[in-house]
């Protein structure tokens, strides 16, 4: 898939981590029929792979649906095996160069602008800013004045009225995880995951 072109026309990446493997795939199902279009499943999730192989067979092959938290080239090799469409990085990992190797689009995590550059030279498609609520939207502002050509995606702490903050900076889009999940991913509440999701999709449209 296209990450990049994804990111820039849907601006929300949503983030399932939990407990319960039965949980989180039915919380991204739920988000998928709730209109969220990039879904990654954390790799700290219980059962991750098999979570991912499901959500995939639901899903069809076309759906954006990607692997988080990715770090050794093992889970990268892995979650490719599962149906991962790009991969999700937390930090510059050697993961990076094996999706390169797997020629999957992959979203690395980075913070200070030594990293960004590591990032974008190692051949991610963007840099997922992270965790962006330690500067907040101004210091992802005074990121793009170096970077003004870096597709940068804010992950950690992001709330609807933050995602708008970001949009607004600069950001191509943004990563959100338990401001959006909420406790789903573990057996919470799926109608209440539906309507955060519905309010977050009209916060990146804004």
């Amino acid at each position: 898939m296209n990450l990049l072109d994804a990111l820039r026309t849907h601006r929300l990446l949503a983030i399932v981590r939990g407990t319960d493997p039965e949980a989180a795939l039915a919380s991204v199902l739920t988000l998928a029929d709730a209109g969220v279009a990039l879904v990654e499943v954390s790799l700290t999730t219980a059962d991750a792979l098999t979570v991912l192989r499901r959500a995939r067979a639901a899903l069809g092959p076309g759906y954006g649906l990607g692997a988080g938290t990715v770090l050794t080239a093992d889970d990268a090799r892995l979650a490719a095996e599962a149906g991962a469409a790009f991969l999700v990085t937390p930090a510059l990992a050697p993961s990076v160069a094996t999706a390169g190797q797997l020629g999957l689009p992959v979203l690395a995590g980075a913070l200070t602008p030594t990293e960004v550059v590591q990032a974008t030279t190692a051949g991610a498609v963007a840099v997922k800013l992270f965790p962006a609520s330690l500067g907040g939207p101004d210091y992802l502002r005074a990121l793009r004045d170096p970077f003004p050509g870096t597709a940068f995606v804010p992950v950690g702490g992001v709330d609807a009225a933050g995602a708008r903050d970001y949009l607004a900076r600069g950001a191509v889009a943004v990563g959100v995880g338990s401001p959006l999940l909420g406790d789903a991913p573990s057996g919470g509440d799926l109608a209440a995951l539906r309507e955060r999701a519905a309010a977050f999709r009209a916060a990146v449209a804004a």
